[in-house]
């Protein structure tokens, strides 16, 4: 017997799982539940970041759960995507198609946010015949090679340099930039709100711009919803809130309810240009997987039936007053947010790194924003109630006040 089985799990972990920082959390997971994480010695975690967006219905929902259950005594793996009838991943895009507007009725289900943007990639530069990308200072698109290329940070895309060619990045927000997508852009891609960018919200009429800008010149617009989707800011998806509908729509996190999901939408004309001129020019062996769209047709009931981008949009309210009370003492520059994304910006990198470790050691997950290292992002599950609402301003309040001590 190897020594290695009387490890702990933890001292496995460090052993054989790949580390993504130095310091990881290293919270041992027993359970989840709604808006808490279980570890496994009993100790309740209040989490505020919904597994980084995911658990927009709240962790391991029960009628998720039934459905992985029951899609799993049916079949698991039949064929790769785009082949068999598979009734879980046509169920799901169509229901899809039926919330979103008629121009967006056409899904292509991934593994992942990233994978569903380079598959918007791929669609973008094969049906206008041209390269030019353009994406915007702050941006996260995920971490494979193209789309890191769309990344707004220089100190994570550097060191895997060159990317992918032809990306001019604008300032997010700036009007005054638009005239630079030109004639060459194949696809503008753009978070509605940045996400790891600090929780940023793009000025009145931008977006709006931006889809005049992107018609005029014959290039597609592609919004990044994978963080902001499924009521995440107060409507089902963050592109209604600015009145535009893009050409092509990312999804991912709270898709799947729980399970590993992505997708991107777009018209069929335009998704058209994937089957031909090589057929199976864009293929994925699990994309679309039967128990991942089965999840993820149970969350989107869920989320339908309760309204909950409704209610995200009172509780985001009802947050960003709270924490508007606590004693910052001169250190919070700014809340803001849409719906259940809030950040908080603060005047010191390092008094937010403090604030973030305080919590947790309280039982409050949360985190800062991966290109705004001064901006702490707050995004719990949907279905948080009241008094989880007091209980995490009140935890973020003694943190407050021991990291500024």
């Amino acid at each position: 017997m190897s020594s290695a089985t009387h490890d702990t799990m933890t001292e496995r972990f460090r052993r054989h799982v790949a580390q993504t920082s130095a310091e990881p959390l290293a919270l041992e997971v027993a359970s989840a539940d709604g808006c808490t994480v279980t570890d496994v010695h009993g100790r309740r975690y209040l989490d505020f970041l919904s597994g980084i967006g995911v658990a927009n219905i709240g962790h391991t929902h029960p009628e998720v759960v039934a459905a992985v259950r029951a899609q799993a005594q049916r079949y698991l793996h039949a064929m790769v995507y785009g082949e068999y009838v598979q009734a879980p991943q046509v169920e799901l895009a169509a229901r899809l198609a039926g919330v979103l507007p008629a121009s967006l009725s056409m899904v292509y289900f991934t593994n992942s946010g990233t994978e569903a943007i380079e598959g918007a990639i791929k669609t973008a530069r094969k049906h206008t015949g041209r390269h030019k990308l353009v994406a915007f200072e702050g941006a996260f698109h995920g971490d494979t090679t193209g789309s890191l290329a769309l990344g707004g940070n220089p100190v994570y895309r550097d060191p895997f340099e060159p990317l992918l060619p032809d990306v001019e990045r604008l300032p997010f927000g700036d009007r005054g930039a638009v005239d630079r997508i030109d004639r060459a852009t194949a696809a503008v891609v753009i978070e509605p709100v940045q996400g790891e960018g600090g929780v940023r919200i793009p000025p009145e009429g931008y977006l709006a711009e931006l889809r005049r800008r992107t018609r005029e010149v014959g290039a597609l617009l592609v919004f990044d919803e994978v963080l902001t989707g499924f009521g995440r800011v107060g409507r089902r998806f963050a592109f209604e809130r600015f009145g535009v509908v893009p050409d092509i729509l990312v999804l991912a996190k709270a898709l799947g309810g729980g399970m590993p999901l992505g997708a991107f939408v777009s018209s069929p004309e335009i998704l058209a240009t994937l089957a031909a001129d090589p057929p199976l020019g864009h293929v994925t062996t699990f994309g679309g997987h039967p128990v991942c769209c089965a999840a993820g047709l149970a969350a989107l009931e869920v989320l339908e039936r309760e309204r909950r981008w409704e209610r995200a949009e009172a509780m985001g309210e009802r947050l960003g007053a709270a924490l508007c009370t606590l004693d910052w003492r001169g250190h919070l520059v700014e809340v803001r947010g849409l719906g259940l994304l809030v950040g908080l910006e603060l005047d010191d990198a390092e008094l937010t790194r403090r604030l973030a470790a305080a919590c947790f050691a309280r039982g409050l997950v949360l985190n800062w924003t991966l290109h705004r290292d001064r901006v702490i992002r707050l995004a719990p599950p949907l279905v948080i109630a009241e008094d989880e609402i007091a209980r995490g301003v009140a935890i973020l309040g003694e943190a407050l006040a021991e990291s500024i001590a």
